[in-house]
């Protein structure tokens, strides 16, 4: 052969490349964690999917977020924030943070902070995903769910 690859050579360097590019592109970001648009991104997803774990109905977004918040030197948060009504529009507000609570683990590695002895607001972290949520019901059958990414690089 006069220095022509084959098609089947051909087509292994590009399975190859195709399997290795997007590695090396991980590769380039993910040691540095995620930038405060990612990690956004993955709060929101998690505060209305928390919501709909819960079957919350008339969902409002109370914060969309998107938005990069100076936090710190040359860092910046996002924030979100949606409410749900619960099925039974008199379940006491401590009682929907309960409820969240249980089914927070269906939607992330979620650890409890500060579970302020059971009444009032819990704070829960993912430190995977960089997102702390705090489930802060207050109003009898209304689901208060808010949260931040922790200071991550900007966008």
């Amino acid at each position: 052969m006069l220095g022509l690859t084959s098609p089947v050579k051909l087509r292994r360097k590009a399975a190859v490349l195709a399997l290795l590019t997007p590695l090396s592109l991980t590769a380039c970001t993910s040691d540095k964690g995620p930038t405060a648009a990612q990690a956004g991104q993955t709060l929101k997803a998690h505060i209305l999917q928390l919501l709909k774990e819960r079957n919350a109905k008339s969902v409002t977004i109370s914060d969309p977020g998107g938005k990069d918040i100076p936090c710190a030197e040359g860092k910046a948060k996002q924030t979100y924030a949606a409410t749900g009504r619960d099925l039974e529009a008199g379940t006491a507000p401590d009682a929907l943070n309960d409820m969240m609570l249980g089914a927070v683990k269906r939607v992330g590695d979620y650890s409890i902070v500060d579970g302020n002895g059971g009444i009032g607001t819990v704070t829960v972290a993912d430190n995977s995903t960089a997102t702390v949520l705090l489930l802060n019901s207050h109003t009898k059958g209304e689901y208060s769910i808010r949260g931040e990414t922790e200071c991550l690089r900007p966008s």
